[in-house]
């Protein structure tokens, strides 16, 4: 019998992800340390996965307040990432 399961790809790590948000993010960029979510992607771009800590944050509740803070980021990059971050917490 021959294992035809599929294999989840590691996640990326927080720091690359976090790249990409603020790569893609303007009005996060622009309005830098003053908006929401910026403390949250900053903490992202110094963790490999949700398991590590910021400081005395674990990296689960980094993701979490990132998410809850970036309903304003829209498109299809950011579809995919808080979905992709989303999966991590569910995983």
């Amino acid at each position: 019998m021959t294992d035809t399961t599929v294999k989840d790809e590691d996640p990326r790590p927080l720091r690359v992800i976090a790249d990409e948000i603020f790569r893609d993010w303007k009005a996060m960029r622009e309005r830098g340390e003053s908006h929401p979510a910026w403390p949250y992607a900053d903490a992202m771009r110094s963790l490999g996965s949700i398991e590590e800590s910021y400081y005395a944050d674990s990296g689960r509740s980094v993701v979490r307040y990132f998410i809850s803070n970036a309903a304003a980021w829209r498109g299809e990059t950011a579809k995919r990432v808080k979905a992709e971050l989303k999966a991590m917490l569910d995983g």
